[in-house]
């Protein structure tokens, strides 16, 4: 008797003590936030971190790639990790790395401390994001309200991921490029102290020990895939230093396969693959964010290169954009209720073309109006109705304790598609360019990419609409 009172006051104490939903929703999305805005907030910096380190040209690519390659190769192993070790753990482990490195990469002396310092938080970051949107669908019911928190989670995210040039716009011309890196210490340090004193531990590994071997392949060939990814752009696709990086790269993720085929324990049960929901809406969300995620780096340099925008002007000229994508992934909920989530995110995807055709327009002389602004909220309105149900549909279909592991995919997914996307479309820009970099030919190069992005998009809708499931499982 005196063990089920001392148990009931126990429960009454923890229910007491439980944190709102949408303080644990708060904090998930506050590290979601900096994770995004970091792949994009350094662009405007890179001409100071030349001066300010002395950095070459390489030098400068590797600042974004030492982020984005650490980011794309540890995502599937921070993932399981959450799940074994408990989602809060590796999300304040996450968040801490992330902080440090951001404070030595803005304390930096030499070129070589801020690209490690890059690659530190890059290795963060792939811990703490998929620990980010797993501790949003662990706290909140199946049903509507979790779609209005995975809503809530996509438009923060795609907020931060807009809102990386005019920050670092600000933040250099303000102060200096050493802040784009400063800024996410204290930002860190607030919500490293709100998570470990509000977010509850969960954890779905049932004793199981993490697949080694897998975390081996699996991350050192989606580092090397991204490493080959990311030299397509100085070295062109048929140069051996990009053709050996990606052709190595696929050669250990199949190995990483067969060796999941036959591990008692994998990391990452290939019968996840089988399940139509989480496979369609991953191959979808790999579509379209292959097409979509250029859209920030050719509008930036359409308004400063062509049409003679400084960083901050360049920065607010897309604050519209960034505003619609907040639209949409908020609208999506609402409109998933009644017309499923695989017709909302072919409207999406179907209204970010409509965008993309019209930026593709571009003239050397556009106006603001219908060179950026119209054209801009249309592709980042269409991606943010997009964005929410394509990630509902890929955690609705997995086991509890897969759902790091999933979260981690639904990232992977979802940034070496980006990653991909963006060395095609620069690709393809440079090469209509070509060596005469006049306001015209730039535009033209720049317009070819928004119709090869169009096009793909228009493709990536016909899949979705044949592939994905008309509703959730849960609604099934």
């Amino acid at each position: 008797m005196a063990h089920m009172l001392e148990t009931t006051g126990t429960a009454r104490r923890s229910a007491r003590t439980a944190p709102p939903v949408w303080l644990v929703v708060a904090l998930a999305c506050a590290g979601q936030f900096l994770v995004v805005l970091d792949i994009s907030v350094v662009n405007v910096a890179l001409p100071s971190m030349r001066g300010g380190l002395a950095l070459g040209e390489q030098g400068l690519q590797w600042v974004v790639n030492a982020y984005s390659i650490a980011f794309a190769g540890f995502m599937l192993l921070g993932g399981r990790a959450g799940d074994l070790y408990g989602r809060k753990r590796m999300f304040l482990v996450g968040l801490g790395l992330f902080t440090l490195a951001s404070l030595a990469g803005g304390l930096a002396q030499e070129g070589w401390q801020l690209l490690l310092a890059r690659a530190v938080q890059g290795l963060g970051a792939a811990v703490l994001a998929p620990s980010t949107l797993t501790i949003v669908t662990s706290a909140v019911p199946e049903g509507a309200a979790r779609a209005r928190a995975i809503a809530t989670w996509t438009a923060v995210g795609a907020g931060g991921g807009a809102a990386g040039g005019f920050v670092g716009g600000v933040l250099v011309d303000a102060l200096s490029w050493r802040w784009v890196l400063l800024i996410n210490v204290p930002v860190g340090a607030l919500v490293l102290a709100g998570a470990a004193r509000w977010l509850t531990e969960s954890r779905a590994g049932d004793g199981r020990r993490l697949d080694l071997p897998g975390a081996l392949l699996v991350t050192a060939g989606l580092a090397t895939l991204a490493y080959g990814i990311s030299q397509t752009e100085a070295e062109g696709w048929a140069a051996a230093a990009t053709l050996v990086p990606l052709c190595a790269g696929l050669a250990l993720l199949a190995l990483f396969l067969l060796a999941e085929a036959r591990a008692k324990a994998p990391l990452m049960p290939l019968g996840l693959l089988r399940l139509r929901s989480v496979a369609s809406a991953n191959v979808a969300m790999l579509i379209s964010g292959s097409a979509m995620f250029c859209m920030w780096f050719f509008m930036t340099l359409y308004a400063q290169n062509v049409l003679g925008y400084t960083p901050l002007e360049a920065g607010l000229a897309l604050v519209p954009s960034s505003l619609a994508v907040i639209i949409g992934s908020k609208l999506a909920p609402r409109l998933m209720r009644t017309a499923g989530p695989r017709t909302v995110a072919v409207l999406g995807t179907l209204v970010a073309a409509t965008g993309f055709g019209w930026q593709s327009t571009m003239t050397a002389d556009g106006a603001y109006l219908t060179a950026i602004m119209f054209p801009g909220i249309l592709m980042m309105l269409g991606a943010g109705v997009a964005a929410t149900p394509l990630a509902s549909l890929a955690t609705s279909g997995a086991a509890p304790e897969e759902a790091g592991l999933v979260s981690g995919l639904v990232n992977t997914s979802r940034t070496m598609g980006g990653s991909l996307g963006l060395a095609i479309m620069s690709t393809i820009a440079a090469a209509h360019t070509g060596p005469t970099r006049t306001p015209h030919s730039l535009t033209e190069g720049y317009a070819l990419a928004f119709r090869t992005s169009t096009a793909l998009l228009a493709a990536g809708a016909v899949v979705m609409w044949l592939w994905l499931p008309r509703r959730t499982r849960e609604e099934q």
